[in-house]
């Protein structure tokens, strides 16, 4: 990227992100950049190689270095592809598709979240100037409806508050993929009079499981039998472990399924469980 900087202009400030293509496995991937921001030295050389960053540009907040904050996004959009045609700007520089056919959106919406990475569309008004640390857009996110298994909970057996989640594997160990976010009274009602409380040998003993991303703090959890399956609702940001990276949200008990009709775990095989969901 630092190479990549002298196609740009002097005085330049855009708005974007960084992202990196996994290649080998078809997808954007949020640990592949995380590994790429704590290298150092030769072994963020040979990353860079093995795994190259991309920035997409979203906005242009200063070019040449005329300030464009006040100006309604339409204008800095137009600016913002100037820039990139007068420059003939190429990889790694990207510049984030943009429509204002709601038809276009609905089908960028039911196609592009299908690659792991691309979790869904944002949405800006293009009157509207750009607000530094005020969020001035909405993120419509894909959701998808799937089931897994309960293998712990926080709260007590009478009023859990939410769900730890897991599938079972090629093996036939239970893999934690996500959790819940806070149960709905009803919903809390509804599992306590179906929850067990874990014996010997439950694949979580000694495990545990961070209360948010890339945090240390730990949830207090309470193991319990893993014979029961969620249906859930669920983004499409899911990390190479196969652990969703947003809270999940909890559907409906579906006493009607054995946990054999539950999506195998399809990440590749990770360590603990310890900071993973």
């Amino acid at each position: 990227m630092t190479a990549a900087a002298a196609q740009l202009p002097d005085s330049l400030v855009l708005d974007g992100e960084l992202v990196v293509w996994d290649t080998a496995a078809g997808h954007l991937s949020f640990e592949a950049l995380q590994r790429r921001a704590a290298a150092r030295g030769r072994t963020a050389a040979a990353l860079a190689a093995k795994t190259p960053a991309f920035f997409i540009a979203f906005d242009a907040l200063q070019i040449d270095g005329t300030v464009l904050l006040a100006l309604p996004y339409r204008e800095r959009r137009r600016r913002l592809e100037v820039l990139f045609a007068s420059r003939a700007l190429t990889t790694p520089w990207t510049l984030c598709p943009m429509t204002t056919d709601p038809a276009t959106a609905t089908d960028w919406m039911e196609h592009w979240t299908s690659v792991p990475g691309v979790e869904g569309i944002v949405l800006k008004n293009l009157s509207q100037s750009y607000r530094p640390g005020v969020r001035g857009w909405t993120k419509v996110r894909r959701r998808n409806t799937t089931e897994a298994v309960i293998g712990a909970i926080t709260g007590t057996m009478v009023h859990p508050q939410l769900l730890l989640l897991g599938r079972h594997d090629e093996t036939g160990r239970l893999r934690p993929v996500g959790r819940t976010v806070l149960l709905s009274p009803a919903a809390a009602r509804e599992l306590a009079a179906h929850l067990i409380p874990a014996g010997s040998g439950h694949p979580w003993t000694g495990a545990s499981f961070s209360s948010a991303w890339g945090t240390r703090d730990v949830l207090d959890t309470t193991l319990v039998e893993p014979e029961l399956v969620a249906e859930i609702s669920a983004d499409t940001s899911v990390d190479r472990g196969g652990v969703y990276r947003h809270p999940i949200r909890y559907a409906r008990l579906r006493l009607d399924a054995a946990i054999e009709d539950v999506p195998q775990f399809s990440g590749a095989r990770p360590g603990a469980a310890r900071g993973r969901v």
